[in-house]
């Protein structure tokens, strides 16, 4: 049987081998998307500066606080617009290690949805 600590460490080794291939830069940041068992982040990385650019998640106050899928299209929509504000157009989507389903694919799709390119 696969405990839940067990899935994390697969999934934090999924994740450092797609990121040791992976880098956002000013012009394409990095859309990278963290889950917990409440919430859902996004954040636009510029890996070259080290610089978070744009960041959104289900703790602020605009949200509901839950980590569901309806949450996850209003994070990606959110990502989106901010983006869209800052100028970037196009981004590297990094799924964090995650699989791309349920909440993670919800996100990445209203991203896309609402203009950024990936």
């Amino acid at each position: 049987m696969i405990t839940k600590q067990d899935k994390n460490q697969v999934r934090k080794k999924r994740h450092a081998r797609v990121r040791s291939k992976i880098t956002g830069t000013a012009e394409r940041p990095r859309l990278n998307v963290f889950r917990s068992n409440k919430h859902l982040y996004a954040q636009l990385i510029d890996d070259t500066a080290g610089v978070t650019l744009v960041s959104a998640s289900t703790m602020e106050k605009d949200f509901d606080g839950k980590g569901n899928v309806e949450s996850a299209i209003a994070i990606g929509e959110s990502i989106a617009k901010r983006a869209t504000e800052k100028n970037i157009k196009s981004v590297v989507f990094d799924r964090g290690g995650y699989l791309y389903h349920g909440r993670v694919k919800a996100l990445a799709e209203a991203a896309r949805e609402n203009g950024l390119e990936f």
